[in-house]
Formats: C-alpha cells, structure tokens, sequence
C-alpha cells in the first residue's frame, strides 16, 4: 500500500469515528438534559416580607424609646429573626401553654411583672436545659446563685429544674434588683449582665438606662429579645404565626405525696403506679436514681394525677 493510500484510509476512518462519537454523544447529551420537573409540576418560594415595628411597645409598663434610631433597629432585628424562625417560635408557644400557667401566678404573688414570663422564656425555651457556664433550668441559674437564693443542689436533688421552686428563687433575684435599680428594663438586663455588672456600666458610661448603655452583644439583644418575643405572642397573626390552639401542649395536671424517708426512685415510681421515666418528667429536680432523705427532711412529689 501506497503512503497515499494510507493516509487516504486513515483519514475515513478518522471521520467515520468522528461522525459516530457525534451521533451517539448528542443523542445522549438530550438523554441527560430532561427536565428534572415535570411541565405540570408547580415551583414555591417562600414568601418573605418586611415586619412592621409596632409604633409603641413596653416592657412592664416601661416605654420603649422607638425614636432612638438604634433602639428601633434592634427591635427590628429581633422581631424578624424570630418571625422567621418558625419551627422555634411554634415550640415556644406550645411549651409556655404548658408552663406560663405555673409561672404566671408565682410572678404575681412576688410582685413581679407578668412580662418576665417571657424572660423565662428567651433564657431556656422552658426547657430544663443546662448551660456552658453551668446554668440550668428554665431560669438558667447558677449554682450559687440558686444555693443564695435558698435552692437545694447536691448529688441527689437539683432544684434550680424545679419549675416552681426555681421560680420562687427568680422572683427573689429579680425584687433585690429592682431594689437595687427601681427600673424593671434594668432588672431585665441585669438577670443576663448580673447586678454588679450592670451597676459598673451605668456608672462607667454616666447614663442612668438600659437604652443609652454600649454593651456586649449579648446583653444589647437581650431586653430586645424578651420584647420581639412578648410583641410576637401578643399578636401571632401579625407575625405570619396560625397558632391552632389545639396543638398547644396542655398543662400536666398532678397530686401529691410527700415523701419523708431514703427511697429507692424506681420502687417508688412502681408503688406509684407509675414508671420512673414519668416520674423524672414530673420532678426533673431528681438526680438519681435513690435519694437519701435526712431527719425533719422531706419532700414532696409531683405524681400524674389518676383522674
């Protein structure tokens, strides 16, 4: 075979192969190029929206200065980032339908304004959880600050989980500081600064209110978050919130027995009628599963009421 006749083939081969690969890689390009919708489906997006500002808001019946630019902003934010944070929202509102009810009348009895619901509320979610700096419960108290306010903390009982005791022990917190202040918007900010701190920044900075201070992050968003939360619960229609009120979780309701000698929990939960699970949802101030009950002690448990 002649060079000529060679390249001559090589050259129908190279177009040959050329024509396939084109054929068959575009037929396969369409292949992977349909559409991942069918025609019909429909597309949403979520349809977010500026918030108003409500035009005047307190806390405990303190105005809120709105004509301070800053101070609407920030109300602002947290009005939006609560709004919009749904899933978190929803929960809050089913677990104060829970608890505000036991909360409410304690804040009443001790003077305290029932707006401080809601501090409860931004602290824990009304959740008993625990803190990096070793706060707990709902009011997220310290450890000696809960033993100063005439809680019990030991191996066997944690009372800063009791949601009645551990509200006894907030209501104690927040009269001193209004003692201290005469100014529930301070009392509010201290519960987050503490006392001490919040007394060094007014005296530092020459200003007698919360809103004129320059603070850390925190305690800036602080006050405002109790507001956006009290604003939003309030008004949830406002806030693009359909709270069915049949989705609320309801209250638990108890009896009582007092309990005066060292007890095994999980006994006790069967003599009961009961398991230990339930029990420890019922009195999340246990810690173990035994307690050792002192002379002149006792104490008394929340128990599923049988009716």
């Amino acid at each position: 075979m002649t060079d000529g006749k060679f390249a001559l083939y090589i050259s129908i081969a190279s177009l040959v192969t050329f024509l396939i690969v084109a054929i068959y890689g575009n037929q396969n390009r369409v292949e992977t190029h349909k559409p991942v919708l069918e025609p019909s489906a429909p597309i949403s997006f979520t349809n977010a929206k500026t918030i108003p500002i409500p035009e005047r808001i307190d806390l405990a019946g303190e105005k809120v200065p709105l004509e301070i630019a800053d101070v609407k902003e920030r109300l602002d934010k947290e009005l939006h980032i609560n709004s919009y944070w749904h899933n978190n929202t929803i929960f809050l509102f089913k677990r104060a339908s829970r608890w505000f009810p036991v909360i409410e009348p304690i804040l009443e009895k001790n003077g305290i304004p029932n707006d401080f619901k809601y501090l409860a509320l931004i602290e824990s979610g009304l959740e008993n959880v625990d803190s990096y700096a070793g706060a707990a419960g709902f009011w997220q108290i310290l450890k000696s600050t809960g033993r100063e306010y005439g809680l019990e903390i030991n191996r066997d009982v944690d009372e800063r989980y009791h949601p009645v005791l551990s509200t006894e022990a907030a209501c104690k917190y927040l009269n001193r500081s209004y003692d201290k202040f005469g100014n529930w918007t301070l009392v509010a900010a201290s519960y987050n600064r503490g006392m001490r701190g919040m007394q060094n920044a007014l005296d530092h900075q020459q200003v007698d209110n919360y809103y004129d201070l320059k603070l850390n992050d925190e305690t800036s968003r602080y006050v405002f978050r109790i507001l956006a939360i009290k604003q939003i619960f309030e008004s949830p229609e406002d806030y693009g919130l359909n709270i069915d009120q049949e989705h609320l979780y309801k209250p638990y309701t108890y009896r009582y027995d007092t309990v005066r000698n060292s007890t095994d929990w999980v006994e006790y939960a069967k003599e009961q009628k009961t398991t230990y699970k339930t029990l420890r949802i019922y009195n999340p101030w246990i810690q173990d599963e035994d307690i050792r009950v002192g002379r002149n002690e006792y104490y008394v448990m929340s128990l599923p009421d049988r009716d």
